[in-house]
């Protein structure tokens, strides 16, 4: 287990600007030293003052992230995850709002002993309590944390605060990564690295100097860039690195490892390279290239529209699985983004039809409320009748059953309550215990969430599809454990109406009472399946979702059968 004094803090921070890949950093540096045989944790500290992620719009922050245990989380985690192929748990996400929060919590219980609780004296002991936990709890002897935000902005001050701290207490145990960004202005057709020593300097002005840099840039930085910076900063040259753009996050730790960057590391943290390194990401990363086979996956959705752009961090999860699927198979997912909302406007419809039957799959991920819902409705009809492959995932199934019982059920108010609660025929419901909740305003993580158990039946598209393509996944009940993030649930009164009409309710909770994964036969449909879990979360480059891989068998069979 990690003890004080024997466990590696490091910290990653950025400065320049935001949405530079810290977490990607983050996540390679993990991956990395994991495979060098550490013990590698990973902690994600937001400054924001939510509690979590989970109230956050999409088109606000991303999509958010949920653990096995329930807890929602910046997308950083699911990256963390993808990169170790390993569970991160809600100790594994601080966000400043938890950290007052506890702070204040803790002086309404006299915990302090009268004393006056000041913010730049308990905020960072917090913060460094809650790091070193999270340590001890994932028995870990290297500990990688990703400060949010950029240096120099008051928000996160705190973090840094306690960083400082902690390197003075344990000056040998605790490293600073810091990411920073190269500009080339187009006026100059320049590289610059003034903003990137700018941002060095901040980090001194709190105490703090960086044991590596690396510097994120379209192209590759120069050594007159590199020596310019380390000139001016004091950073050694050679513990400056380059982190150009790549056709794929996951092509990351060979860039950073064909600079030496993981011997340095192993270097600064005092240890020897061992004998035997896994290499099975590297050769997952070369098995990438060259993939002649493609196919087009339509993601219809309402979250990445924001003015004159579109934001696809709003479906990362989605992504990513799509592309793990598809490399597993050895060939190249094209990605289609579709607004629903043209799909209810008649203008639109046709050119949106004409354009989604090209596609050889279709997806309906998440979404909440109203807005949409008929364009997705009539997307899910489209897929149906034209039988195009579907996936639809969380609302995505929702909609295929409220599809079915307008459409073949000859229902044709059925709606959801989270939609039309006066409806007649609620196909889709409120869970009952979350009713108390809404009513009494209680929104913040009180949805399901984490992990809960499925019971497939068998014979069925998706059970079928776990037992060939992710055998380790399903256990000897045929249970799957996946995870959650809904209130509404499919209305039980309907199950034996849709099942006579011909839908499969494949996978319910162990105890009968909820529908997790609904579908339409192989004879009537080559692959219509809807899961009211997200298989997108679960999803690795080393160790894909099986929904994921039968939507893209199937819509290369399609691809094929229309040749």
């Amino acid at each position: 287990m990690g003890r004080a004094g024997n466990v590696k803090y490091i910290f990653i921070t950025g400065g320049v600007i935001s949405g530079i890949g810290k977490g990607i950093i983050t996540a390679s540096t993990g991956l990395l030293l994991q495979n060098l045989g550490f013990k590698v944790s990973i902690l994600k500290a937001d400054m924001y003052l939510n509690l979590d992620a989970g109230t956050m719009n999409p088109l606000e922050h991303g999509e958010v992230f949920v653990t096995e245990d329930g807890m929602e989380t910046d997308q950083d985690l699911g990256h963390y995850e993808r990169f170790l192929n390993k569970n991160l748990l809600r100790h594994n996400y601080i966000t400043m709002g938890q950290i007052y929060y506890d702070v204040i919590s803790q002086e309404r219980q006299m915990n302090f002993a009268g004393k006056c609780v000041e913010g730049n004296v308990h905020i960072p002991e917090e913060i460094i309590r809650r790091i070193k936990e999270a340590a001890k709890m994932d028995a870990t002897d290297t500990m990688l944390v990703e400060v949010g935000g950029t240096v120099g902005e008051y928000q996160n001050v705190m973090f840094f605060e306690a960083i400082r701290k902690l390197k003075q207490r344990e000056p040998n145990n605790v490293f600073i990564i810091h990411l920073v960004y190269l500009p080339v202005p187009e006026f100059l057709g320049e590289m610059k690295s003034k903003p990137a020593q700018a941002s060095i300097y901040e980090l001194y002005k709190l105490g703090l100097q960086p044991t590596f840099v690396i510097c994120r840039s379209k192209d590759t930085v120069d050594k007159k860039r590199k020596d310019t910076i380390s000139f001016n900063t004091g950073v050694k040259a050679d513990h400056i690195f380059s982190a150009p753009d790549v056709s794929t996050i996951y092509e990351i730790p060979a860039v950073l490892k064909a600079q030496g960057y993981d011997k340095k590391l192993l270097t600064e943290l005092g240890k020897s390279k061992p004998k035997k390194e896994d290499k099975s990401w590297f050769k997952f990363v070369k098995s990438i290239d060259g993939n002649k086979k493609e196919v087009t996956i339509a993601i219809t959705g309402k979250y990445f529209t924001s003015g004159n752009f579109n934001l696809k961090d709003s479906y990362v999860c989605v992504i990513e699985a799509i592309k793990h699927a598809a490399w597993k198979m050895g060939i190249k997912a094209n990605i289609e983004w579709f607004d629903v909302e043209n799909m209810e406007q008649e203008k639109n419809r046709h050119q949106m039809e004409k354009s989604l039957k090209k596609c050889q799959g279709i997806i309906v991920p998440q979404g909440w409320g109203s807005r949409g819902v008929e364009g997705k409705l009539k997307v899910v009809e489209f897929a149906r009748k034209k039988k195009i492959p579907y996936l639809g995932l969380c609302f995505g199934m929702q909609m295929a059953v409220i599809e079915y019982a307008r459409n073949v059920l000859g229902y044709k108010d059925a709606n959801s309550e989270e939609v039309n609660p006066k409806t007649k025929h609620l196909m889709i419901h409120i869970m009952p215990e979350q009713k108390e909740l809404l009513k009494n305003k209680k929104y913040g993580g009180t949805i399901r969430l984490g992990a809960w158990p499925c019971k497939l039946d068998r014979n069925t598209v998706l059970y079928n599809s776990y037992k060939k393509y992710s055998p380790h996944r399903i256990d000897k009940e045929n249970i799957v454990m996946e995870r959650h993030r809904h209130r509404y649930e499919v209305n039980n009164l309907y199950n034996d109406q849709l099942v006579k009409a011909g839908l499969v309710l494949s996978g319910k909770s162990p105890d009968g009472h909820l529908v997790e994964s609904i579908e339409l036969p192989k004879t009537v449909h080559p692959f219509f399946v809807g899961t009211q879990f997200h298989p997108e979360y679960k999803s690795r480059p080393l160790d894909p979702h099986p929904a994921f891989i039968g939507l893209l068998n199937a819509a290369l069979k399609r691809k094929n059968n229309s040749h």
